[in-house]
């Protein structure tokens, strides 16, 4: 007996009235009033997408090595994943250049309301400098940039891994979705970038207890790597019968950013931060990345107690917390070179899960 499919959560569609609200949204500038009745033909084919869910309005036949090379699998995607395959080729060969993605989880630059750089920015220059130095090219992924630039964003993860591993593909295929208006999302250049790297360092502030905003939209994203399904025809999009029939049938869950090194560096100024960095190191762990090494794995709290106002001088005076920044740094090049050299493996290389997900 297969699974039954639970329905009856999904809100009703929008009615004419409340779609012009929303789309119109956008539009309040009173410059846009010479152009209300652009504004009205575009609004209709907006409103007949969403009302027929238009969410891949441009797309091709799949093609050879597809489940279903007749399914019409969307444009925006197959450039995607045809973008991530060739990372990888080139990520796999000698030759290449070792490379390191750097990422900037603070939300906070001078160019947005809070009118200052943040001090993770700051620490991520550092490592960027001993990266460069140690002839390693680094890869700046500064996700501040959700904040301060136009059309830029990081739409969240829909949970389709929670229905069934299978309807999650990789590269995620939910969006763009045009008929809801979800577009611009940053994630297949994300994708792309964490592809092509040999390690990567995560650095960030304690928000709450928790990793940042930004930070966090971005790993919920990549859950598409750890398990995900590079062939949606053999889902036919999002079916989540035929997905779950294929789980069932044993999903062998790849790991496709397993074998790079990582390193984290937390940090705080109250709380949190040994939890946060735990946090993310247990999940870089699951998804097959190999630590740099305890020097690696930083949380540190900076002006401790100290006003908000100052904690940019206390992160002057703290030589040492810069230090050990750099020593992420040194550890993860180092750590890469060893790794591509065949002198740094795993110790539970090869080992079989008896009960993966």
């Amino acid at each position: 007996m297969p699974p039954t499919i639970r329905k009856g959560q999904a809100p009703e569609t929008l009615q004419r009235a409340q779609f012009h609200d929303r789309f119109m949204q956008p539009f309040q500038d009173p410059a846009f009033k010479a152009e209300s009745d652009s504004l009205q033909r575009i609004e209709l084919i907006a409103w007949e997408a969403y009302q027929e869910g238009r969410k891949a309005p441009v797309t091709r036949k799949a093609g050879p090595g597809y489940a279903d090379p007749d399914y019409d699998l969307s444009v925006d995607w197959l450039e995607a994943k045809a973008r991530i395959d060739a990372a990888q080729a080139v990520w796999g060969q000698p030759q290449t250049r070792s490379r390191v993605l750097l990422v900037n989880g603070s939300p906070r630059n001078d160019g947005t309301c809070p009118g200052e750089i943040s001090k993770t920015w700051r620490l991520t220059e550092l490592a960027r400098e001993v990266l460069e130095g140690s002839g390693v090219e680094a890869d700046v992924l500064d996700l501040s940039h959700l904040t301060s630039e136009y059309g830029r964003h990081i739409h969240p993860c829909k949970g389709c891994v929670s229905t069934a591993m299978p309807l999650c593909h990789w590269p995620c295929s939910c969006y763009p979705n045009h008929s809801l208006r979800q577009t611009g999302d940053w994630m297949n250049e994300i994708y792309e970038r964490w592809v092509a790297a040999h390690g990567v360092i995560l650095l960030t502030p304690t928000h709450w207890y928790q990793a940042t905003s930004p930070l966090k939209l971005m790993i919920d994203r990549l859950v598409c790597a750890d398990g995900g399904n590079p062939d949606p025809t053999s889902t036919h999009g999002k079916k989540p019968e035929e997905a779950k029939a294929l789980e069932l049938e044993g999903w062998g869950y790849p790991k496709h950013l397993e074998g790079r090194v990582y390193g984290v560096v937390v940090h705080g100024d109250v709380a949190g931060v040994e939890s946060v960095r735990r946090n993310l190191t247990d999940w870089l762990d699951w998804m097959g990345l190999v630590d740099a090494g305890a020097q690696a794995r930083l949380d540190r709290y900076i002006g401790y107690y100290e006003p908000y106002a100052t904690s940019h001088d206390a992160l002057d005076e703290d030589t040492d917390v810069q230090e050990e920044v750099r020593n992420v740094a040194r550890a993860v090049a180092r750590a890469v070179g060893e790794l591509r050299a065949g002198k740094l493996q795993s110790p539970d290389r090869g080992l079989k899960q008896p009960r993966p997900k």
